[in-house]
């Protein structure tokens, strides 16, 4: 059996995880001991009895990391620099086999923006997965909806998971190209 090298972890306490691909949810009981393998994007992905688990930001404490600090505007933002900061907080949205973020990896079709009479801002999002059947979709369009909701001014997010056109490498940026061996 393969067992990824990387950082040692034992669980402080008992923690909600993802099953890697699964995308079935359970808890680690506290004492347990893994080997972190991916730490991107204030998630982190765990070995841990022959399985991996996606451990969410919110829960980094129970492996004794910091959870990720939300993003701030500078002062006088304009509508261009939100929209800046929200595909920022996308791009730290990692997919949990592989290093790189769903907007190098293509996966985000549609960002539209709308701010209401209060000042508020809106979100509507269309992503893909880079396979129809991962269980995985439901875990990143969620951390998706979280990370950018913890944009100053944004009130509401919606991630829809659509499949029209179906994703395809082309989608990929050149970075995420070079960084998985495609170039």
């Amino acid at each position: 059996m393969y067992v990824p090298r990387g950082e040692p972890v034992v669980f402080e306490r008992d923690c909600e995880a993802v099953v890697i691909p699964a995308g079935d949810s359970g808890t680690i009981p506290a004492g347990a001991e893994g080997v972190l393998t991916q730490a991107l994007g204030g998630s982190y992905t765990v070995f841990l009895q022959g399985h991996l688990f996606r451990i969410d930001g919110t829960n980094a404490d129970a492996i004794g990391k910091e959870p990720p600090t939300p993003p701030q505007l500078p002062e006088g933002a304009s509508d261009a620099d939100v929209e800046q900061i929200i595909w920022e907080q996308m791009a730290t949205c990692y997919d949990p086999e592989i290093p790189v973020n769903v907007v190098d990896l293509g996966l985000i079709y549609r960002c539209d923006i709308t701010k209401d009479g209060e000042g508020y801002r809106h979100v509507d999002i269309d992503m893909t997965l880079t396979a129809p059947g991962c269980g995985m979709g439901d875990i990143l369009a969620h951390d998706i909806r979280v990370k950018v909701e913890m944009v100053p001014t944004v009130a509401t997010t919606s991630v829809q998971l659509v499949f029209s056109p179906p994703w395809s490498q082309e989608r990929m940026s050149e970075a995420a190209k070079l960084q998985v061996g495609l170039l």
